[in-house]
């Protein structure tokens, strides 16, 4: 038990919580600093608080829809306040750890020590990925149809090799994504064995030798997940599928809230947002800092950029704060109280 304790401690120290705060906090100072001759607050001024309500009910929707997809998904073995705890924890897990690692690992083990089994852990949490992938996949061609391909932002002619870097790296994720979703769920729906038998092949050679062991332990993980989801009804699939949906178009429509509240935008300008909410994802999901600190500053005004003006820096900071810092604090919040809850003990007892 302490053994567990500690592990699942080790992943929020103080130190991995300071770190994205820190590097996060000095980007938006940087760009407070480099643009503050410029910079126009008029627009605080002028707030439209029907948009700024809005922002905090869709993330409230968002944070519910979470909720009772963990709930559902494991059958109802979770309570509404465990699959609270659980989600807060996936959350905080997600903001200290680098986005291409993300909290997936933290979650099999929370659910574990919720009291559900290993293997049901492991397949609840490859259900969820998987559905968001899935999500993604569908999403992408239905805004590039609605936007007609205008998904990527305006560049000038100087900056054309950079926008055609990202295009083509969108398009290089969108298919790998496309292809480990689809990977997935055969895996998990269909046939596990041949997925396990085809990461040992693809690690086979001289030169993938070295992640055959991580082959092996993943490929006995999507087994033993397979089997924990045999039986599956619609229903289940259903409400999976469908809080999925709802979760990641709230999540997406949190920067339309802000932009919204601060400026006049019309309705394409909406799903023009909400369309390049998904390439802006995408550069998150590679970025090495936890939680994509410090990249997902810089890498905003690219994007949303043309909407804000000179205001851009300040819904910067404010996105950040509903969409991540928020998180940290609450996480904090939630993770003693669930330790306490689960181990029986403080966390601090471990030192005395």
């Amino acid at each position: 038990m302490d053994l567990n304790r500690k592990k699942l401690l080790s992943y929020f120290t103080p130190q991995r919580i300071l770190i994205p705060v820190v590097i996060g906090l000095a980007a938006i100072g940087y760009m407070f600093y480099r643009d503050s001759a410029e910079m126009d607050f008029t627009p605080l001024y002028n707030a439209k608080p029907f948009w700024l309500v809005m922002t905090f009910v869709v993330l409230l929707v968002r944070d519910f829809g979470y909720i009772y997809r963990i709930r559902y998904v494991t059958e109802k073995f979770l309570s509404w306040r465990k699959s609270i705890d659980v989600i807060m924890l996936w959350e905080f897990a997600s903001c200290v750890m680098p986005s291409v690692v993300g909290g997936s690992t933290v979650a099999a083990f929370i659910l574990n020590k919720e009291g559900i089994s290993l293997g049901k852990s492991l397949a609840y949490v490859m259900v969820t990925a998987m559905l968001d992938n899935l999500y993604f996949i569908i999403a992408v061609p239905l805004v590039f149809l609605i936007t007609a391909g205008d998904i990527f932002p305006e560049v000038s002619a100087m900056e054309f090799s950079v926008t055609r870097s990202l295009e083509i790296a969108f398009v290089i994720s969108y298919l790998l994504i496309a292809f480990y979703a689809f990977l997935m769920a055969y895996g998990l729906l269909i046939n596990p064995t041949a997925v396990k038998r085809l990461f040992l092949r693809a690690t086979s050679f001289r030169f993938t030798r070295r992640w055959r062991p991580g082959a092996y332990k993943n490929g006995n993980e999507l087994v033993w997940a397979s089997q924990q989801l045999k039986g599956s009804t619609f229903s289940y699939w259903a409400n999976a599928a469908l809080s999925t949906a709802f979760v990641w178009t709230a999540r997406y429509f949190v920067i339309n809230c802000l932009i919204a509240a601060f400026t006049d935008i019309s309705f394409h300008d909406h799903v023009l947002i909400f369309s390049r909410n998904m390439v802006y994802k995408i550069v998150l999901l590679v970025a090495v800092t936890p939680g994509g600190a410090g990249i997902a500053e810089v890498a905003f005004p690219t994007f949303f950029g043309q909407f804000l003006g000179r205001f851009t820096t300040v819904i910067i900071l404010l996105y950040r704060v509903v969409t991540y810092y928020l998180y940290l604090i609450l996480g904090s919040f939630f993770l003693p109280r669930w330790v306490l809850r689960v181990f029986g003990e403080h966390p601090q007892d471990e030192e005395e």
